[in-house]
């Protein structure tokens, strides 16, 4: 807190994955965790630092299989850097030894897996004092064409999975937030995704994670035309058109969300293999974005009634897919750091 930011919550974190999602073989080399803490920590604006960082349990970065003693080294990390660990994410894909959620054998078996294993460390972290909050983020790990085969069927299967899931999460304590991204089958467009999460019926234990630059696709029919919210063509100077979209959007999605990505899209898509057609982060500068991005956060942030919904208690900048070179200039988090404050100063709170 300084003088001039006087809220305390949500608190601010920065997303560790960019330096592995999208890197690697046929593209750039991954980032190292130390690096990007050390990018995260050195960021300040007008006396405020980020407070923490969400993590992705995947290997260079953390392997889901690590140890108590591993855990302990990455809590020191944290804690020596004055940050705190949030959110975690949990590698439930096929080619991470996950599987896909529709699946009710071996698929379902190896899913659940990724998700224990996932709870755990979570759960460990927490009991180590450097993660005092946030969720263990999951999706349905199979592609909108596979789940398309039998829409009513594998929505059911994914449901019955995340039931099964659920079941892991209250065991250690956590809960599971389903990412909102139009390449997951089961959860590619904002009707599918209200209804799996109603087909659950775990609202104390499975909640929704919103990321700004992945929603607003919802909003645009990608996979899923026939859900879509903005007039085909849409003209991007119409601000009032599109807040009405995302007002529509938020009061669907906004009761089940428990975990909150900061971040910005220039209306296109952009994936690969199972990140087919995905939402395009965008730097919080880019003159291409869509977003008016403090005021639309608020759109998920306060209640019907303009009252923060303190929901979440950490938000997080999610920037996949940045280019190493942007990655490495502190300017780059100084920016995003300077976005993030203000999204806190317009709709956050004091505790």
């Amino acid at each position: 807190m300084s003088a001039t930011h006087s809220n305390t919550f949500p608190k601010l974190h920065n997303a560790a994955w960019p330096g592995v999602v999208g890197k690697g073989e046929g593209s750039e080399p991954p980032i190292d965790l130390d690096t990007m803490l050390d990018l995260t920590a050195a960021a300040e604006v007008d006396g405020v630092k980020f407070d923490g960082f969400d993590l992705f349990l995947f290997l260079p970065h953390i392997d889901i299989d690590s140890s108590d003693d591993d855990l302990k080294v990455l809590a020191d990390k944290a804690r020596s850097r004055g940050l705190e660990i949030g959110s975690v994410v949990a590698p439930v894909w096929p080619p991470t030894g996950g599987g896909s959620a529709m699946d009710e054998g071996e698929g379902r078996t190896k899913f659940l897996e990724q998700v224990k294993k996932g709870c755990r460390i979570a759960r460990t972290l927490r009991e180590l004092g450097i993660r005092p909050h946030g969720v263990v983020r999951i999706d349905s790990a199979c592609g909108v064409g596979d789940w398309a085969a039998d829409p009513n069927g594998n929505q059911a299967r994914i449901a019955e999975t995340f039931q099964e899931a659920a079941k892991i999460a209250r065991d250690s304590g956590e809960k599971l937030a389903a990412e909102g991204e139009i390449c997951w089958g089961g959860m590619h467009s904002w009707r599918k995704m209200v209804d799996l999460l109603e087909r659950i019926g775990e609202p104390e234990t499975v909640g929704f994670q919103a990321d700004m630059a992945h929603t607003l696709l919802y909003t645009m029919g990608y996979n899923a035309p026939e859900d879509r919210i903005l007039p085909e063509n849409f003209d991007w100077s119409d601000t009032a058109t599109l807040d009405a979209a995302l007002k529509t959007l938020t009061a669907a999605l906004r009761p089940w969300t428990i975990d909150f990505h900061v971040a910005q899209n220039d209306g296109t898509v952009h994936g690969s293999g199972s990140h087919d057609k995905t939402g395009r982060h965008c730097l919080a500068t880019d003159p291409n974005g869509k977003l008016d991005i403090v005021k639309h956060a608020g759109f998920w942030m306060r209640d019907d009634d303009g009252y923060p919904t303190k929901k979440f208690a950490h938000i997080c900048w999610d920037g996949c897919m940045f280019p190493n070179a942007v990655m490495m200039k502190p300017e780059t988090w100084n920016d995003i750091l300077k976005t993030m404050i203000a999204v806190r100063d317009a709709h956050g709170w004091t505790e």
